[in-house]
């Protein structure tokens, strides 16, 4: 079970944003003038071995900033919101105890909820009944979530069987409707925590996507995928966006430009799922970058938000 409070020490910054929106280069930005450094908050760059999949930082901006929780899980592991708060809190403590400042940086809206100790009603996995789920099919799976609760599949994706699993768990442990463990108000900051929520233009932010799945192949994704096998990635790794495609790529099920169309449209809905839950969770001020084309511009109207919504 995750704890209801969470111990965010004051001085923390929170860079939240969609998938492709450019959160990676003003956060090293925002990092240089403050003086901090970087604590992943993304549920697929967490994993080790999938860098270029999952756009992680390049090892140059690594050198520059200090990166933490990115590229550290081995991939057959399972990770979870729950987990993710165990391990940042200590990190988020160690970097203000050296006298830097702690940008957590990531689109993973559940991670944040966590930290923000909004999840205290999730249960921890069963395995004896995430067994007995894995025996079922997807079909078998979704007509048993509708009959424990019968709104439960309209909040979900329904093609991800792993989120059908997750959501039928909970409902049955919990013995509560999905909606009663995914209900939180907007809250507050913790005192002395800052945030801001990094957008684009939703036509903008589309280009942007399918320009970033261009170039991931080009720097060699298939044999990124490659070299991984399948019997090496848990259920959890893989759901990274991408992945079931470019391993249907590479046996020969379908085409390149099938495997980038495919990837490019789940990740633009994907962003768009993203948006859809920081507007309806959290009152982060927006910076809208489509707006601020120039860093530099970028940069300033950053630190002016955030210096807005500092807490004291």
């Amino acid at each position: 079970m995750i704890r209801k409070e969470a111990r965010f020490p004051t001085g923390t910054v929170i860079i939240a944003g969609p998938t492709g929106v450019g959160k990676t280069v003003l956060a090293l930005e925002l990092a240089t003038k403050l003086g901090g450094e970087i604590v992943g908050a993304d549920a697929f760059q967490v994993y080790e071995g999938l860098s270029i999949l999952t756009a992680q930082p390049t090892k140059e901006q690594k050198s520059c900033i200090p990166h933490h929780l990115i590229g550290v899980v081995d991939p057959h592991e399972s990770f979870d919101a729950g987990r993710y708060q165990r391990m940042v809190e200590p990190i988020l403590q160690e970097i203000i105890g050296r006298g830097r400042i702690p940008l957590v940086v990531g689109g993973t809206g559940l991670y944040l909820k966590a930290l923000l100790g909004g999840l205290d009603e999730l249960p921890a996995s069963d395995p004896v009944l995430r067994k007995q789920l894995s025996l079922l099919s997807l079909p078998s799976l979704i007509t048993r979530l509708e009959a424990a609760d019968r709104e439960a599949p309209s909040q979900i994706d329904l093609a991800n069987r792993r989120r059908v699993e997750r959501a039928l768990e909970i409902v049955l442990l919990t013995g509560k409707p999905l909606a009663h463990s995914r209900s939180m108000q907007k809250k507050k900051l913790p005192s002395g925590v800052r945030s801001l929520l990094m957008i684009k233009d939703r036509e903008e932010l589309n280009a942007r996507i399918a320009t970033n799945v261009q170039a991931m192949f080009t720097r060699g994704v298939e044999a990124e995928v490659a070299a991984l096998p399948e019997e090496k990635v848990g259920p959890t790794a893989a759901m990274t966006l991408g992945l079931g495609e470019i391993r249907a790529l590479l046996r020969g099920e379908i085409t390149r430009e099938e495997a980038i169309t495919a990837i490019t449209q789940a990740t633009c809905r994907y962003a768009k799922r993203q948006m859809t839950w920081f507007r309806n969770q959290h009152d982060f001020p927006s910076l809208n970058l489509t707006c601020y084309p120039d860093t530099n511009l970028a940069l300033e109207e950053a630190l002016r938000l955030l210096g807005k919504s500092r807490v004291t």
